[in-house]
């Protein structure tokens, strides 16, 4: 393979370890000679902040301003926080997916890794995934812990839902929103008594038709065991730590948010797409359209174009 690079490493990331290998360039002394002595350097640093900085410098002392590691969970971020700020930011960090850079089998050590991800990015064959600036990386960090807050809320509800069924409380029978404030009223007065009367229900259910309390009067007549009752409390309890939590989540997405109020406005006009969708997407995608050559690149990354696998005039299925 044709040399590119003048001097590059290549980092194999693990949880406790990062093994790095610095490939050189230098010509044999004392000849003109076409032929290149290729001085490979190979060092093993621990995964804790002190230990990065050790190979941030390490790799400032030996001016290699190219490095390409695997996207291997999330063990990356740290490493690529540390390096990312080398030579006051003009360092080129490579994150590779893994599928892209396979070695060929054979014995396989981690040595063997760093040294066969060095070898590639010296020959230029790797490309680095989108990585976005801090501030982007950030708001992807909120906006994805928002979703799985939700997602959980969402849970719970489903959870209480269970146990007033299981306890013959068929409240969604007659609302539509059983977490609604009629609905969180009566789940309140269950807690608290056990059981419904006529005034519980005319004072709960405020904003339910005539037609609809009669209909709750005459079917909600079970009751609530003290274990029900328990349980549902400490459900109900839980899930309103989650939807506090869910508020406090947004307001440190709002913080990060008003820097990109306009292109959020923006997004937020087209049909379909809503405020908090508009900021998941400035949170996935950034707002630098330069990191994509085409609109085609964009959708490829984001999942949305079709594969294509064709051998003998035969398209295969996408696995």
């Amino acid at each position: 393979m044709e040399h590119i690079y003048d001097i590059c490493c290549g980092l194999d990331v693990h949880k406790e370890s990062v093994v790095a290998c610095l490939l050189k360039k230098s010509n044999l002394p004392g000849k003109k000679s076409k032929k290149e002595l290729i001085e490979t350097e190979l060092r093993t640093f621990c995964t804790f902040s002190d230990n990065l900085k050790e190979l941030r410098d390490w790799l400032i002392v030996n001016d290699c301003r190219l490095v390409a590691m695997e996207s291997t969970g999330v063990y990356w971020h740290p490493v690529y926080d540390v390096l990312e700020d080398a030579y006051d930011g003009e360092i080129e960090i490579l994150v590779v997916n893994a599928r892209h850079m396979k070695n060929v089998p054979g014995r396989k050590t981690d040595i063997n890794d760093a040294e066969w991800i060095a070898d590639l990015l010296r020959c230029g064959m790797l490309r680095g995934s989108f990585i976005p600036p801090q501030t982007i990386r950030d708001l992807r960090e909120l906006t994805r812990y928002r979703k799985s807050i939700v997602e959980d809320i969402s849970r719970q509800k489903n959870r209480i839902e269970k146990t007033l069924q299981s306890a013959g409380f068929k409240l969604s029978t007659f609302l539509t929103d059983i977490f609604g404030v009629s609905g969180r009223n009566i789940i309140d007065v269950l807690i608290k008594k056990g059981c419904l009367d006529k005034t519980d229900v005319d004072i709960s259910a405020k904003s339910i038709s005539t037609d609809k309390k009669n209909e709750i009067k005459r079917v909600l007549t079970n009751h609530l065991s003290l274990h029900h009752r328990h349980i549902l409390e400490m459900k109900v309890k839980h899930l309103d730590e989650l939807i506090s939590h869910l508020k406090s989540v947004e307001e440190s997405i709002d913080e990060l948010t008003i820097q990109f109020d306009e292109e959020i406005g923006n997004l937020d006009t087209i049909p379909g797409i809503s405020e908090t969708s508009a900021t998941a997407i400035i949170a996935e995608i950034g707002t630098d359209m330069s990191k994509f050559p085409t609109s085609e690149h964009l959708c490829s990354w984001a999942g949305l174009s079709p594969g294509n696998n064709e051998s003998a005039g035969k398209k295969k299925t996408q696995e």
